[in-house]
């Protein structure tokens, strides 16, 4: 059975201790961190040690940088690489599972003028098989997993489906990489949801969640009982990880989610 967890930023109190104790009053298993850049992830190391001994559970991070590993600019890409080697240590020295990220984001869309980005496929892939190996290799060092985050083609020109993810994760061949899934990309991108998930089965490492309008599930038209009876299918026993937008009131919107996706469930 799935656990659930709540971005940090979705939930109330000044310290992770207080939102800690409000996620498990409101039926969830962990907290997912949130990454920013210049290496601020690092610089909370104090506060997350701090948390980790009051008791709170913190298993992953996911980026939260304005640049990422799939840059077209080498000293953003260089930049995006070693922040995300040092969110992979920091997770580790949590015990946590690991990192979340996309290959870029807002970088560039084929969907979008000027639709012809500045590399071409072969090159694209090159330099995502090169920061996957790196990252991989150093997140397998801190006994951790990278997640590869396909997102939609409005936000990401490169890796949209997971079928492009597995493509990729194969070619590293590293155990510590898999595909971090997320339902509202995959509601866009994939021709049937839950036939993509069975079809990435080995891969699959995580999970995010939010509905079809990036509102909290239960608030749009995502098909969740076959969605999450595809994850059920292929044994996976991870966190649900809420990452959305809040219709009504906040706190009543992220207090309705465990309970909502363990009905859908069945």
């Amino acid at each position: 059975m799935f656990k659930t967890a709540c971005q940090e930023q979705l939930l109330p109190g000044e310290t992770l201790k207080e939102k800690w104790e409000f996620a498990r009053s409101a039926g969830y298993d962990a907290i997912e961190l949130r990454g920013k850049g210049d290496f601020h992830f690092r610089d909370r190391l104090p506060e997350l040690r701090k948390a980790r001994a009051e008791g709170v559970v913190m298993p992953t991070v996911c980026v939260d940088m304005p640049h990422f590993f799939g840059a077209f600019d080498d000293d953003l890409r260089r930049d995006a690489i070693e922040q995300m080697k040092s969110q992979l240590s920091v997770i580790g020295e949590l015990g946590g599972l690991g990192a979340q990220t996309p290959a870029s984001y807002g970088m560039f869309s084929r969907r979008l003028p000027p639709f012809n980005p500045p590399r071409s496929e072969e090159q694209d892939r090159e330099v995502l098989l090169e920061g996957l190996t790196e990252l991989g290799e150093h997140a397998r060092k801190e006994g951790v997993m990278l997640f590869l985050e396909p997102l939609n083609r409005y936000e990401d020109h490169m890796v949209n489906r997971l079928e492009q993810a597995a493509d990729l994760i194969r070619a590293v061949g590293l155990d510590s990489v898999r595909i971090g899934i997320d339902s509202y990309h995959m509601n866009i991108e994939e021709a049937d949801p839950a036939a993509a998930v069975l079809a990435a089965a080995p891969l699959v490492g995580h999970a995010q969640v939010s509905d079809s309008n990036r509102l909290q599930p239960g608030a749009g038209h995502l098909d969740w009982p076959a969605w999450l009876g595809a994850l059920d299918a292929i044994g996976y026993d991870g966190y649900l990880a809420v990452e959305c937008r809040l219709a009504g009131d906040p706190f009543q919107a992220v207090r309705s989610i465990p309970s909502f996706l363990h009905r859908s469930a069945g």
